[in-house]
């Protein structure tokens, strides 16, 4: 497999969470939520760097979680992220290796990613030049207008919900964040900005045990799956 080069933007608050501490420096048993997310990445065949995007306050931590790695210091890379994900991502694409020619973007907060499903993504994104993994909807989705009336009831046959990670070639996904830059476009998240461009992206199926930890709820979940829970 082509060298993987791996982004987790880990600057977000805790706002949602109800937390003072930023969701991805939450411990869960003895290691942070993003210590967990980032061990399902080290053995994936073909990564060559791991990089880090997070605020100022929090790089010498996670620069000490780096040295507690097997893997060892020089895979991780730590940069200071942005006001919104897309800046900070647009940040870490600056450091991405020579050696990478497949660039992922995972959520810091989704650490129950299984390695089969990276690396079908990986697979995936060579083929077709992009990939993002996801599950089929399982609820059916209004669509409404500002005043919130029901204009449309979308087939939900076609829809899926977008998960991470979302993986592309790296020159692609380069291409696709410059142009938002230089349009001044915010997206919802990467393969937006790749389809913007007219970019091919397939939809990987994944699991519904690939968790994004957004509310406190989630977190109850997580302590579950982890069986930390007190």
């Amino acid at each position: 497999m082509s060298g993987l080069s791996v982004i987790i933007p880990a600057a977000g608050s805790g706002e949602r969470m109800g937390s003072e501490i930023p969701k991805p420096f939450i411990k869960v048993g003895d290691k942070t939520i993003l210590h967990h997310t980032v061990s399902r990445f080290l053995n994936v065949p073909g990564i060559v760097q791991v990089i880090i995007a997070t605020s100022e306050k929090y790089i010498p931590e996670i620069e000490a979680m780096s040295d507690s790695f097997s893997k060892g210091a020089d895979l991780f890379k730590v940069v200071k992220g942005g006001a919104e994900r897309q800046y900070s991502i647009y940040n870490a694409l600056e450091y991405v290796s020579g050696q990478a020619h497949l660039v992922a973007v995972h959520d810091a907060v989704r650490p129950f990613i299984r390695k089969e499903l990276i690396v079908e993504c990986c697979e995936v994104a060579e083929k077709v030049g992009g990939a993002v993994l996801g599950v089929p909807a399982k609820d059916t989705i209004k669509q409404v207008d500002n005043a919130r009336m029901i204009t449309s009831t979308p087939n939900r046959a076609f829809l899926w919900q977008a998960q991470t990670p979302q993986i592309f070639r790296k020159d692609l996904l380069l291409k696709a964040y410059q142009s938002a830059l230089e349009d001044e476009y915010i997206g919802t998240d990467d393969a937006s900005l790749v389809e913007r461009i007219g970019g091919k992206i397939q939809m990987v199926e994944g699991d519904r045990e690939n968790l994004k930890i957004t509310y406190p709820v989630d977190l109850k979940i997580a302590e579950l799956i982890f069986g930390t829970d007190q």
